[in-house]
Parts: C-alpha cells; sequence; structure tokens
C-alpha cells in the first residue's frame, strides 16, 4: 500500500499552486580575525590588528640578530665599513695635501720667483736706463741692450702672471695697472735719451720723471703683485703640511674593532687566529703606518723648504732689489745735480742711495744667518765684501761732485775701472749665484715632500677594499660553521 510522503513543508494553498522547495538550514560563516569588523568598519574589540610586511621583517632581523649567526653577520659589516671608511679618508685627505704641495713645487713658487723677476727687471731697467744717460752720446750697446733686456722680461712675466691670475682679483687689477704703465715709462725714457743726445737739459727732467714714475707707481705695483704671490705660497704650505687627523682617527678606530673582534672570536672558539681578521688588521696597520710616516716625512721636507728654501729666497731678492735701488738713486744723483733736495737740504737721490744700502746690509746679513751651508754662504759673504767696496767708492764720487769735479765723479760712478758699477755688478752677480743655490735647495727639498706622498692615496684606497675583503671572508668562515 503506498502512503504520501511526508512533509513539514505547509500544505499547498490550494489546487494548482506550485509548491516551493524546502531549503536546508545554512551553517554561520564566522569571520576571521583580520576580517572580523564591527558595525564601524574598524577592527573588533578583543583583536589585534594585522602588522605590516615591513614589521614583521624588522621583528625577524631583531630576532635573527640576538642570535650567534646574526651577530656575527653585524660584526662583519661594521669591520668592513670601517675599513672601507678609513681607506676613503685617508685617499681623500692625501690626495689633498699632495694637490696642495705639487701646487708649492710648479705653480705658486714659481709665480712667486716671476714676481720677483718683474721686479727685478723693472727695478733693473731703471738702473740701465740712468747709466746709459749719464754716458750720453756714449752709450755702449751692451747698457742699451740690458734695458731692452729687462724690459721685454717685465713684459713677458706680465703676461704669464695675468694668464695665472683670477678674473677680478686684485692681482689682475695689479697687472693691468702695470701694463699701461710700462709704455709710460717707456716714452719717458726715450724722451730723456733724444734730448740728452741733443744736449738739452729738459732731458734730464724727462729722466727724473721717469724714475719718479717707476718708483712711485710701477715698484709698488710689482711689490703688491709679489706679495700676492707670496701669500698664494702661504696659503698652499697651509694646505700642505697639516696632518690628517680624521684619516688617523678612522684608522685607530679600525685597527681597534679588528682586535676586539680577534679576541671575541678568540674567547669563544679559543683559535689564536682567523686569517680574514689577520688579513684585515695587516691591511690596516700598513695604511696607517704608510700615512703617518709618509705624511710626517712629507711634512718635514716642505717645512725645510720652506725654512731653508723660501724664506732665504724672500730675503736674497729683497737684497738684490735693495741694491738695483740703489744704484738707480746713485745714478741719479749725478743726473739731477742737486735739483733734488730733502727738506733738511740735503741731495735726495743720495739720501735714497744711503738708505737702500742700509737695507741692503740688513739683508744680507739676515742672508748670512739663513745659509745652511758654505755654498750658500759664500756668495753672501763676497756680496758683503762687495757692498762695503761700494760705499767706499761712492763716498769718494761725491766727495769729487760736491768738490766740483763732476766728470772725475762722473768716472767713479761708469767708469770703465774702480767705478762703483763694478761692485754693482759683482753685488748682483753674487746675489743671482745664492738664489739659483738656495732655489735649487728648495726644489730638492719640496720635491722630496711630494714624492713621499706619491702612491699613498691609491695605496690606502686598495689596502682597505682588500683589508675590507678579508674581514669579511673571516667572518664568514665563522658563519659557516653554524650551517
Amino acid at each position: 500500500m503506498t502512503h504520501p510522503q511526508r512533509s513539514s513543508a505547509a500544505p499547498p494553498a490550494g489546487p494548482g499552486t506550485p509548491t516551493v522547495p524546502a531549503i536546508p538550514p545554512q551553517p554561520a560563516v564566522r569571520p576571521s580575525a583580520p576580517e572580523a569588523v564591527t558595525g564601524t568598519g574598524s577592527p573588533a574589540p578583543g583583536r589585534a590588528p594585522r602588522r605590516t610586511a615591513f614589521a614583521e621583517g624588522v621583528e625577524r632581523l631583531r630576532a635573527a640578530a640576538v642570535t650567534e649567526p646574526g651577530r656575527l653577520r653585524t660584526i662583519g659589516a661594521v669591520l668592513a665599513l670601517l675599513v672601507v671608511a678609513f681607506g676613503a679618508v685617508t685617499a681623500w685627505q692625501v690626495t689633498e695635501r699632495a694637490a696642495a704641495a705639487d701646487d708649492v713645487l710648479h705653480k705658486s713658487r714659481p709665480l712667486s720667483a716671476a714676481a720677483a723677476d718683474i721686479y727685478r727687471s723693472l727695478a733693473d731697467a731703471n738702473t740701465a736706463a740712468s747709466s746709459g744717460f749719464l754716458a750720453g752720446g756714449q752709450e755702449t750697446k751692451a747698457s742699451r741692450d740690458r734695458y731692452e733686456r729687462d724690459i721685454r722680461t717685465a713684459a713677458t712675466g706680465l703676461v704669464t702672471a695675468a694668464g695665472s691670475s683670477d678674473p677680478g682679483s686684485p692681482a689682475a687689477a695689479t697687472i693691468t695697472k702695470l701694463n699701461r704703465l710700462l709704455p709710460e715709462y717707456k716714452g719717458l725714457v726715450e724722451r730723456a735719451r733724444t734730448y740728452n743726445r741733443q744736449g738739452f737739459p729738459v732731458g734730464g727732467a724727462y729722466l727724473r720723471y721717469a724714475n719718479e714714475k717707476m718708483q712711485q707707481q710701477m715698484l709698488p705695483a710689482a711689490e703688491d703683485l709679489y706679495t700676492n704671490e707670496n701669500e698664494r705660497l702661504n696659503a698652499d704650505y697651509a694646505h700642505a703640511t697639516p696632518y690628517p687627523w680624521a684619516a688617523i682617527a678612522l684608522g685607530v678606530l679600525a685597527l681597534a674593532a679588528l682586535g676586539w673582534a680577534q679576541h671575541r672570536h678568540y674567547r669563544r672558539t679559543h683559535r689564536v687566529l682567523n686569517q680574514g681578521l689577520v688579513a684585515a688588521t695587516t691591511a690596516a696597520a700598513v695604511v696607517l703606518l704608510w700615512l703617518v710616516v709618509g705624511h710626517s716625512v712629507a711634512r718635514a721636507d716642505l717645512d725645510d723648504s720652506r725654512r731653508n728654501g723660501v724664506r732665504s729666497l724672500n730675503v736674497l731678492q729683497g737684497a738684490r732689489i735693495a741694491s738695483l735701488k740703489a744704484r738707480g738713486n746713485e745714478n741719479l744723483t749725478l743726473v739731477a745735480r742737486g735739483a733734488e733736495t730733502t727738506k733738511d737740504g740735503k741731495d735726495l737721490y743720495d739720501t735714497s742711495f744711503r738708505t737702500d744700502m742700509a737695507a741692503l746690509d740688513k739683508s744680507l746679513a739676515e742672508a748670512g744667518r739663513l745659509a745652511d751651508d758654505t755654498a750658500g754662504a759664500k756668495p753672501v759673504t763676497a756680496a758683503v765684501g762687495n757692498m762695503k767696496e761700494w760705499n767706499r767708492r761712492h763716498d769718494a764720487a761725491r766727495g769729487e761732485d760736491e768738490s766740483g769735479e763732476y766728470e772725475k765723479a762722473l768716472d767713479g760712478v761708469i767708469g770703465a775701472q774702480g767705478a762703483t758699477g763694478e761692485c754693482f755688478d759683482s753685488v748682483d752677480a753674487n746675489l743671482a749665484a745664492a738664489l739659483a743655490h738656495e732655489e735649487k735647495e728648495f726644489r730638492q727639498a719640496a720635491g722630496d715632500g711630494l714624492d713621499a706622498l706619491g702612491g699613498l692615496a691609491w695605496g690606502a684606497a686598495v689596502l682597505a677594499v682588500l683589508g675590507a675583503a678579508g674581514a669579511v671572508l673571516g667572518i664568514g668562515r665563522r658563519l659557516s660553521e653554524y650551517r
């Protein structure tokens, strides 16, 4: 017998009405912890927010760092960084000092010497012009050639100085001034010669005016140029000689860190040596020793070049300039013939001559004290003897002039034999010999100082890279024991 199927569904409402199938009950879906939110969209109370990937990475790193492999990785990175930083700072500071030492030898000192040559050439040209004027129609070709050579030397020196000066600098302004004054001076000298050959007394006035332009405008400007170049030289010395304390401090710190790492390695493993760390320590120690010794030698040589070279050169240049000025004033004493006097009635040019000779005497005494060998002292001693004889002959010539014996006085100043001109030439030649000797000593000492820094920058960089690699390999060998 067939029974109708029982169902909990409601009976049909009526004939022909379709029945709705029953939906089985569904299990409630509970949101996971990250997705459980309140009606407002914020995390459900009592559940922690989801952490970011960065935070999880930091946490993993922190957890790894407290393990021995993590500590070793940190130590290796710090050691490599210290050694590389030591090498980089060493290369940087040594390169700066080597560049300054090279400027001392090849740039600032030659420019200082060129400025001194400009001054000397101008002063010597002035002296040659006055000597030729005194000779009148008897002016020798040698005297004329000397004047022209001095003018060309001064002009060439100005071109060289202009090429090395910075636009708008005081040196550039001084060079421009001298370039303007030089042709004006030459024009005055040529007029003086022309009138003198014709026997017109106005020639002496033109020569005195040319001398005034030289003494009051051109030589002071040339002295300013020389002073500026000397300041530049002093600045280069100031950059070349200080100790590289930053590099030395990093070197000591790197060695201390490497020593600590090896001591730690010994305490934990009872192994005396780690080859990588020993190699890194050796490389850092070599760089530090090379840096200290090399720079100390360079500093000593540069100081020697400054003390026994540049100082002597400056004093000798001053002595040579004083002798040139004295010779020019001695000649002008005869050219002016008492037309120019001081406030107390003394001859202006003779007074200036004696002032210049006093400066020459003082400079020669200082040069004798600075001379550190026989080769340097000998020409200075000879110049002192020439100066004394010069003073004696000058007094005799002045006596002749004051007694009315002008021709005898003239012969005593520019004559062929027994004249003061011989003494001046001897003083100038001996000072030139002393200058050549001191210039050679300067170049030797400064060159040795520059050579002492040679290769240090590259050597420090290469050894630092090798030391850092040794530190990393040494720590890596220790890490391999944990794998």
